[in-house]
């Protein structure tokens, strides 16, 4: 049975405008490149941001750790500043589907390529409350791996005493999510189309389901485990 579903959060379960890959652009262009938001988008979405950098920079063949570190310490002051002023609100039926999941015994946990900083900044604009609203954060910053690898989901795994993955449900908005779901063992990967990557963008990755709005997991989190008892 499903009893732990792992939502990613910029794209996924918070709706921030692709404000996070916009300023990473911007950080990325500062230094003289000339980067389109699909390119940081296909490269980067996903990752944590200063392996997104990374990544975004290999586009035009560029492997300088001094200068994607220099990128990222611009990337974090300006995200501050944009993250200061700009309204920020969860992805449609967010809260919805979390209570509903509570009142199904099934765990909801929050991940995120975003340092703890600033995904406890996101979630209190929003206003959700640990145990109430979801059960647990595990952010890139305390994990050693970031994804596509699924340390992230394990930490969340072994917090609560899970040692079967197919207990587990992935659901991202990129393809590394999906990815990083895979290589936890999920038994169900979903991609969603409501941020970074399209439906046949995610198509790449091989996920279980696509789906374009957060409640449609319900039903499929309802038939797996009705399946389950049959």
């Amino acid at each position: 049975m499903i009893r732990m579903v792992v939502f990613d959060m910029a794209g996924t379960t918070v709706n921030e405008n692709n404000a996070v890959y916009k300023t990473l652009r911007s950080a990325i262009n500062e230094a003289n490149f000339d980067f389109s938001l699909d390119e940081v988008l296909e490269a980067g979405a996903g990752k944590e941001k200063l392996q997104a950098i990374r990544s975004i920079l290999m586009k035009r063949n560029i492997e300088d750790e001094q200068l994607a570190s220099q990128i990222f310490g611009r990337f974090l002051v300006l995200l501050d500043e944009t993250y200061s002023t700009q309204e920020i609100y969860e992805q449609d039926n967010a809260t919805k589907l979390f209570h509903a999941l509570k009142d199904r015994d099934v765990l909801v946990v929050l991940n995120t390529g975003y340092n703890r900083a600033t995904a406890e900044t996101l979630i209190k604009k929003i206003g959700w409350k640990k145990g109430s609203d979801y059960d647990l954060l595990v952010t890139a910053s305390d994990v050693a791996n970031n994804r596509p690898s699924p340390d992230m989901i394990l930490n969340a795994m072994q917090h609560f005493g899970f040692e079967d993955p197919a207990e587990v449900m992935k659901v991202g908005d990129s393809t590394v999510d999906v990815m990083e779901g895979k290589n936890a063992g999920c038994l169900i990967n979903i991609g969603i189309t409501t941020g970074a990557h399209t439906a046949s963008q995610l198509t790449a990755a091989n996920p279980e389901y696509i789906v374009h709005n957060l409640i449609e997991l319900l039903a499929i989190v309802a038939e797996e485990n009705q399946a389950e008892t049959v």
